[in-house]
């Protein structure tokens, strides 16, 4: 990365770490919870429970979250919450009993919550700094790193059974790979620094608003103040410096919608890594070899929609991305399950992965935009869904039938785009450069404001 010139690719590699450390972080320690298990003698219900800790611990972290991401800003927070997940590893494979197993898996969870937040606000500031769509290359990363972490894994599996030698060399990976991008992370602007900005800042701020595309103001949607910050992805200023008022204020209902597309939308993802490869097996027919490929369909489908929905996003808009996406995976599924067998259940999750993988970039990018308070709740509603979302599934299916409870999944996918109706989505690279062309095609606005100030084109 240091052979990187072009700003914006060694910002980009330097935020694809983060995301990476955390798939690779996730994958790491759900790769030896066979060796957990024995080690710690736990019973199948112990082991769900210790699952359920850190789900919890990801689930309350908001508060804590959005506390931090103001105090410290997404670059410190994600550097701090990063290295803590690396000695999370090795915190959790020294416990010596269950208890405190369970402890160190809560923490896990809040450290989880902490670095999401942090790492999307990056990838946030990223595109508002540069103008150009990059998030969905980001959650491609978070599935390399647990790739990564797989294979990682299964070579230590060969060399010894020791979970401490393991864990202790993914925690040697994951602080290399924290120090050496930590430098290349979009810089903290703290609301101290915001205030305490100069008159001489403020003008060339302005200048720079001046010289910046006319259009941005004027996105459709976008009724908040412009103005762009680092730490939290573009979100308003005046968010930031009024401190007492948004811990007190309830949350926009802008927000509660993305929060929904997000629950959802994680419901969905959740379910189809937990329930794919047995639907295949027990209603589908699929043999045991057959089963799994369920999950690498669904998989592979969503890292490769992932690196091309940027370019997706830039052509069509997030909005767009995400409504015809999540229909796409909604109808997909639910007509496999109509047709029944195992092709069409495989084409189905198909469509599963390939819609809804751009939905949880998409929300992240919008909830940034509002602030660092809605990006924490949004995560964490996020969290949730993911967490409560499986069980949910699970208890359908067994009151009703698997085919059901899939059913539910189809529904979940829709409700994505119910939601996304009622998002303002802003405008993409593309979409705010349009009308800065089409400005000379309608000159009666822009003539108007020189006559009032006459000042300000002498000046251009």
């Amino acid at each position: 990365m240091l052979g990187v010139r072009d700003d914006f690719r060694r910002r980009l590699l330097a935020i694809a770490a983060l995301f990476c450390v955390l798939g690779f972080q996730y994958a790491t320690w759900a790769a030896r919870l066979p060796a957990l298990k024995s080690d710690l003698d736990l019973s199948k219900a112990e082991v769900g429970l210790l699952l359920m800790a850190a789900g919890v611990g990801a689930a309350i972290s908001f508060p804590l979250v959005a506390v931090l991401t103001r105090r410290l800003g997404s670059r410190r927070l994600a550097v701090v919450s990063g290295l803590f997940l690396g000695a999370v590893l090795l915190g959790l494979a020294a416990a010596p009993n269950y208890p405190l197993a369970l402890a160190v898996m809560c923490l896990d969870g809040l450290a989880v919550g902490c670095l999401n937040v942090a790492m999307n606000a990056q990838g946030a500031a990223l595109e508002a700094r540069h103008d150009r769509t990059a998030m969905a290359k980001l959650h491609a990363v978070f599935s390399a790193g647990s790739l990564f972490a797989a294979l990682l894994a299964s070579g230590m599996n060969a060399l010894t059974d020791s979970v401490a030698a393991h864990f202790g060399a993914a925690t040697a990976i994951i602080a290399l790979l924290v120090v050496a991008t930590r430098s290349h992370l979009l810089p903290d602007e703290t609301p101290a620094e915001q205030a305490g900005g100069t008159a001489e800042q403020a003008g060339d701020a302005a200048e720079q608003a001046g010289n910046a595309s006319p259009a941005a103001p004027a996105v459709e949607g976008d009724t908040g103040p412009t103005a762009d910050s680092p730490a939290t992805g573009g979100a308003p200023v005046t968010d930031e410096t009024d401190t007492p008022r948004r811990r007190l204020s309830l949350p926009a209902t802008a927000t509660l919608w993305m929060g929904g597309a997000m629950v959802f939308g994680t419901v969905t993802e959740g379910a189809m890594n937990d329930w794919s490869a047995l639907y295949l097996e027990e209603v589908a027919g699929a043999s045991a070899k057959v089963a799994p490929l369920g999950i690498a369909v669904v998989s592979v489908m969503m890292v490769a929609a992932r690196l091309f929905a940027d370019g997706w996003r830039a052509r069509w808009g997030d909005g767009r991305v995400v409504r015809v996406g999540s229909v796409l995976a909604g109808t997909g599924l639910a007509l496999a399950l109509l047709a029944g067998g195992v092709v069409p259940a495989l084409l189905g999750f198909a469509c599963m992965g390939l819609g809804i993988a751009a939905v949880t970039p998409c929300v992240y990018v919008a909830a940034a935009r509002q602030g660092s308070d809605a990006l924490a709740l949004v995560a964490a509603m996020g969290t949730t869904g993911l967490l409560a979302g499986p069980p949910v599934i699970g208890f359908i299916a067994q009151g009703s039938s698997m085919t059901w409870g899939m059913g539910a999944v189809a529904a979940s996918a829709v409700l994505v785009a119910a939601c996304a109706t009622r998002i303002r989505w802003t405008a993409t690279a593309q979409d705010t450069r349009k009308p800065t062309a089409s400005t000379s095609a309608a000159p009666a606005e822009p003539a108007a404001e020189p006559a009032a100030e006459p000042v300000e084109p002498a000046a251009s």
